[in-house]
């Protein structure tokens, strides 16, 4: 049996999605800055995929930019409003647990004259408000979060968030990385006080490759990318009309019968972690209830390094990752481990879980069965 159970790092790609681009690739391939009839059609899938996108978010389809994914996103939305905005102040805040594709992009900018504020978190990876709200001054120009952690799940505040921040100065920018959070929970930027949210095909059974950023109408945002001027000039370069349709398809499908999706996910996710539990030298990291996001569980198994058990699961078909999938090929520890205050003994002793929602009941009762097994084994050997 196999248990797919990385699905943070990357969905198997719907059926339907890769049907159509598989049609946009051999017979509907046509530029769409093309006039011609070919040209045409290829507008209309792109079209298309705004207007099936702009839906699940309540949004104009006009706000909708297509990227080449997550990391694409973040750093248009926050290189883009750093930019675009300086003159108004040089200082942005965002939390210590964020994903690289937005640490990377506050160093850069540091590195480059603006102030970064980081928020701290508890030990659930939870920011304080009252943190976010004497920390916001009149040359704050943009505040960046992550709607969900993408190592252990913690939802952050949002729409309280994005309410404090509009209170405490009008004219600075709130971004939302999302791309743990779209298709996980209902999401409208317009009623959170949202500019900017960020969101990664690949994570919600689209193509690699995909993936777009919201921007709200009036936003001042420059662009990273120069070229052509398609996009409204928000993003030049031929649009990747097959990874955009694509991603049009799993944004509709993956809304569709939600809430059912969403209750099936945390009922693998509550009996993952109560059976885990009973393992000796197994915790769970963030909050085990239904605040925590309904599809990533964070696992810490003492005297076992995390590397070793996720290959001896591997083996029996079971696959996980050590962290974030994105960083997890480089030795670093993990900034939102560390964030949590996890005892330092932990810190390369923790792997993720993760779910969508074609996995099964059966597949976790298979995963535990392993872990039943390869863990006491694996602690025997432990490093003392």
């Amino acid at each position: 049996m196999e248990a797919y159970l990385d699905n943070s790092a990357t969905t198997r790609c719907s059926s339907e999605a890769a049907a159509l681009m598989m049609k946009l690739l051999t017979e509907d391939y046509g530029n769409p800055s093309s006039m011609h009839h070919k040209g045409v059609i290829a507008e209309d899938y792109v079209t298309d995929a705004a207007k099936k996108i702009a839906k699940t978010l309540k949004v104009q389809e006009k706000e909708i930019c297509f990227t080449s994914g997550g990391t694409e996103s973040n750093n248009l939305a926050i290189v883009g409003a750093a930019r675009a905005n300086q003159r108004a102040g040089m200082h942005i805040i965002t939390t210590s647990i964020e994903h690289p594709s937005v640490s990377a992009v506050m160093a850069y900018l540091t590195e480059n004259g603006f102030e970064i504020t980081y928020l701290p978190v508890d030990a659930y990876g939870v920011i304080s408000l009252e943190d976010l709200k004497v920390s916001i001054r009149p040359d704050t120009i943009l505040v960046s979060l992550m709607q969900v952690n993408n190592e252990i799940g913690a939802v952050e505040p949002i729409e309280e968030a994005g309410a404090l921040i509009k209170q405490m100065n009008p004219h600075t920018l709130f971004h939302v990385d999302a791309i743990q959070a779209y298709g996980k929970m209902r999401i409208f930027p317009k009623k959170m006080n949202v500019d900017l949210l960020s969101v990664s095909g690949h994570k919600i059974h689209g193509p690699k490759g995909s993936g777009f950023l919201y921007i709200r109408e009036k936003t001042k945002l420059l662009p990273i990318i120069n070229g052509g001027g398609q996009q409204k000039g928000m993003r030049s370069g031929t649009e990747n009309v097959p990874a955009i349709a694509g991603l049009g398809v799993a944004a509709e499908e993956i809304y569709t019968g939600f809430e059912e999706k969403i209750d099936h996910m945390y009922e693998l996710r509550e009996h993952l972690i109560t059976e885990a539990e009973k393992i000796p030298g197994v915790s769970v990291n963030g909050y085990k209830d239904r605040t925590n996001a309904p599809h990533i569980v964070s696992v810490s198994v003492a005297g076992v390094r995390a590397e070793v058990l996720l290959h001896a699961l591997e083996e029996k078909q079971v696959y996980v990752s050590a962290g974030s999938a994105c960083s997890s090929n480089k030795p670093a520890v993990s900034r939102t481990l560390k964030a949590i205050g996890l005892a330092p003994s932990l810190l390369d002793s923790t792997v993720r879980f993760s779910f969508c929602a074609e996995n099964t009941m059966e597949e976790i009762d298979y995963a535990l069965e392993q872990m039943r097994t390869l863990i006491p084994m694996l602690q025997k050997y432990t490093r003392h």
